[in-house]
This record gives C-alpha cells, structure tokens and sequence, in this order.
C-alpha cells in the first residue's frame, strides 16, 4: 500500500494501482449501482486531457516532457487501457468531479511511471496542477458527456438505417396482398399488408431525422469555462484553443459555445436528444405491439403474418411459440421512458451556475442509447427480415370482414349501407348478396365499387356510376 492525502485527509491505495486517494473515496462512498462509468465516456475524457495537455504545452503553461507523457497515457487509455483502475460509480454526487479526478489519477500515475517514476509521487507529474491545468469538472464532464452521445448515436443510426431498409423490403414483398384495416381492433376497410409496413419504414426515417438534427446541439461544447464560465485558471492561448484542439483530436465539428455560462449550466440538449430517444422508442413499442397481434395464433387468432420461431415458448406448453424479439423491444421502450423521465427531472434540479445532477443524467442516457441500438439489431436480424405473410389467411378475414361496406356509402347513402352492415353480421350473408337480393345495385357495379385493391388507394377515375342523391 502506498499512502495518499487530500483534504479530507490520508488513505491507503494499493501500491500498483493507477487511481488515487480521490478515486478511491469515491469508491468508498458512492457504492450506488456495482457498474462503473461508460467506457466510451472514460475514452472521451482522455481525449479531453490530451487536448488539454497538447494546448496547454504549445501555450508555454506546461513543460513539455511531462505534458508529452501525459499525451502518452491519454493515448493507451483511449486504446482501451487501464479499464480496470476506472473504479467509481456511474452514479456518484459532486457533479463527476470523481470521474474527473479518477481520470486525472490514472493518468498522472501512468505519466510518472513513462518519466521513470513511482505512482504516488505527484511531485512529477500531479493529477490536478499538470493533468487538470486550465479545466474543470464542470467543463470537462459535459463535454465528455456530448461527445460520448456523438459516439453512441452513430451506431444507433447504422441499425435504424438497417432496420428501415429491411422494413422496406417487406412492403415491397407484401405490397400485392390485400388484407382488412383496423381501428381500435375492429374491422374498418381494406388495405395492403405492403402499406402496413411501408408505413413502419416512415416512422422509422421520421426518428432517424430527428436524431440528426438534434444530434447537432452535442457539437456546441463549453471547454474552457472552467468552473462556471469565466474561464478562469485558463491562458488566452488555452481558452482559444483548446475547442479547436479537441475538434482535431475527435473529428466533430465543435465549437465553443458564445455563452459558456448557459452552456454549463443548463442541460436541455441532452433533454431533447432523450426525447427523441422516447419517441423512437415509443414507435418502435407500437409497431411491435402490431406485430405480435397481426401474429397472434397461430389458430385462434389474426394470423395474417407468421414471426420468425426462436426459442420455445413454455416450460409446459408443447409447441408453443412466443413473439419473444417484439417482447424485448416493448420491454426496452418501457425502460427507455423511465431513463427519459429521470434525465427531464435531473436536467431540471440544476442550481445557479451549475447542475450537479449530469452523472444520473449520464448514466441513463448512455444505457438509453446502447439499450435502443441492441434492440433495434435484434428486432431487424431476428424478426423483421424473416416475417412471411399468411396470405390465404388476409384474403379470409377480408371477404368475411363487413368493412368493404364503406365503400358502398357514395351509392347508397350511409344509413342503408349500415343497415346492411349489421344484417351481414346477425345473418352471415355477405354484403355483396344482400345488395343484389334488395337491387340497390347490379352486380357489374358492385364488382367495380367493392373490389378490395382499387380501395387501397385514391381513386385515379370515377367509377361511372350513379352516386346517392
């Protein structure tokens, strides 16, 4: 063990770790949810202190031997090194000052051993004065924070991108079979099965923009507020620069904020970029709850498309099947809108000139992306390119339906084709014989009006017969 202070007092770390006395506090009193900060945000947290150091070296603030080995260690964390010395809690008070100082321990240490000497000696390279120099938690955190959201949306987009494209497929694939319509899961007029999945694919480009556009808001950073966003402990050099720097560094468009009071204070683009997580969620929930009713069965209930069968659905049931991918995925909904509640609730206790509530905030939003992405790969690879149509099944439900009745309307008025309606139902006689049987029409225009697939769509031409007056 090796013994550290800060001011709280004296600690002892085990020798070989990476992490110090501040790192390990927090360990100690943040025991909250046993998982560790995202491991994309601990690599965007080194890129940050990179940046730092590079800016701050080219500014004259610090020696270039020690901010060459900070470099360094930056770089073998970005790589994926020392995971293991990350050890405080994804949900931990003091606005991630922990996480900060965790980071700054590790490579601090790390810097020391490059530059020939034993972790703990901060008189060589220090976590606060050199790997710190010129930031604060409450610039670095949410920049971290946003450019792990840049990181997380883009394979988001890739598996909402796949999923749209598969959806597609299946409207093309489908767009021949006629089936019934439904609203409020009673019988309303025909439609295509091909129309049904087209307009999942809309939904689905409809959340791919809206993540777009608002993933624009994560480019705006406050680097180089330091504490609340007057910048102070920061060089001229290191305040022009550092955005820059980092843009360099990561490849996004940054730029710094023209307020970097507001931009450290208030947290509303996260907000938005929850929202628009919830509502993809919710239409992904939606379509899945479609889904497993279109499915449903395989005897005894709709029936008009068959899911892929991939596990066994009863530990007593033989043979029984569960829509077990569209389950999961409602289930992800549900635990997204939760995320998204607590992140409005977080976003909205912040105080004067800061918020001390980012690392919840944090915590769930990254979950909310990674949980989305995993659902949406399984539900596209798992479900939707392996669905297949029940069409015999369709065009039963159809003929049996008395929907296509709304058809009749323009011909005979809505009180008689009602009328019709409800004795097709009491007697069984279909719709089509009941208005040859009173010659409400002939049977030459009753082909023309009610044929399923001309009901689909908007009429290109007037059927030529005589509306009801």
């Amino acid at each position: 063990m090796r013994l550290e202070s800060d001011s709280i007092g004296t600690l002892e770390v085990p020798e070989d770790a990476y992490y110090g006395v501040q790192a390990l506090r927090a360990k100690e009193n943040f025991p909250i949810t046993g998982l560790t900060v995202h491991p994309v945000f601990i690599q965007n947290l080194a890129r940050i202190k990179r940046a730092a150091a590079i800016t701050n070296r080219k500014a004259g603030k610090l020696k270039p031997e020690i901010a060459y080995a900070i470099e360094s260690a930056c770089n073998e964390v970005i790589c994926g090194m020392f995971a293991s010395e990350f050890i405080v809690d994804g949900i931990q008070g003091g606005a991630g000052t922990s996480a900060n100082m965790n980071m700054n321990e590790v490579i601090a240490n790390r810097a020391i051993e490059m530059l020939c000497g034993r972790k703990g000696d901060y008189s060589i390279v220090h976590p606060n004065d050199h790997v710190n120099m010129a930031q604060s938690t409450n610039d670095v955190i949410p920049t971290a924070g946003k450019l792990t959201v840049l990181d997380l949306l883009s394979p988001l987009d890739k598996g909402l991108a796949r999923l749209e494209k598969a959806l597609y497929a299946k409207a093309d694939e489908f767009d021949h079979i006629v089936k019934i319509g439904r609203t409020q899961l009673e019988d309303a007029v025909p439609m295509r099965l091909g129309q049904t999945f087209h307009s999942y694919a809309s939904m689905i480009s409809r959340d791919r923009d809206r993540l777009k556009q608002v993933r624009s808001e994560m480019y705006t950073v406050n680097m180089g507020a330091t504490a609340i966003g007057t910048a102070i402990n920061t060089s001229s050099y290191y305040f022009d620069h550092i955005v820059p720097t980092l843009r360099h560094i990561t490849g996004y468009p940054l730029t710094q904020a023209d307020d970097l009071f507001d931009a450290t204070e208030n947290l509303d683009g996260f907000v938005r970029i929850s929202s628009c997580l919830k509502a993809c969620a919710v239409n992904l929930s939606k379509m899945c709850n479609d889904l497993r009713l279109l499915a449903s069965g395989p005897k005894a209930g709709l029936g008009e498309i068959t899911l892929p069968a991939m596990q066994n659905g009863s530990s007593i049931m033989p043979g029984k099947v569960n829509p077990v991918i569209p389950e999961v995925v409602s289930q992800v909904a549900f635990h997204i809108i939760g995320h998204d509640t607590t992140i409005t609730m977080a976003a909205e206790a912040g105080q004067m000139e800061l918020n001390a509530f980012e690392p919840v905030i944090f915590y769930n939003l990254f979950d909310s992306i990674t949980t989305l992405t995993h659902a949406v790969n399984t539900l596209t690879d798992n479900c939707i390119l392996g669905i297949t149509a029940n069409e015999k099944r369709c065009s039963e439900l159809l003929h049996a339906s008395v929907g296509i009745t709304t058809a009749l309307c323009p011909y005979i008025g809505y009180k008689k084709a009602a009328s019709l309606a409800k004795e097709s139902l009491k007697t069984g006689v279909s719709v089509k014989e009941l208005v040859l049987k009173y010659e409400l029409l002939d049977e030459e225009q009753l082909t023309t009006i009610l044929d399923p697939y001309s009901m689909t769509e908007p009429a290109k031409e007037e059927a030529g017969i005589q509306a009801v007056s």
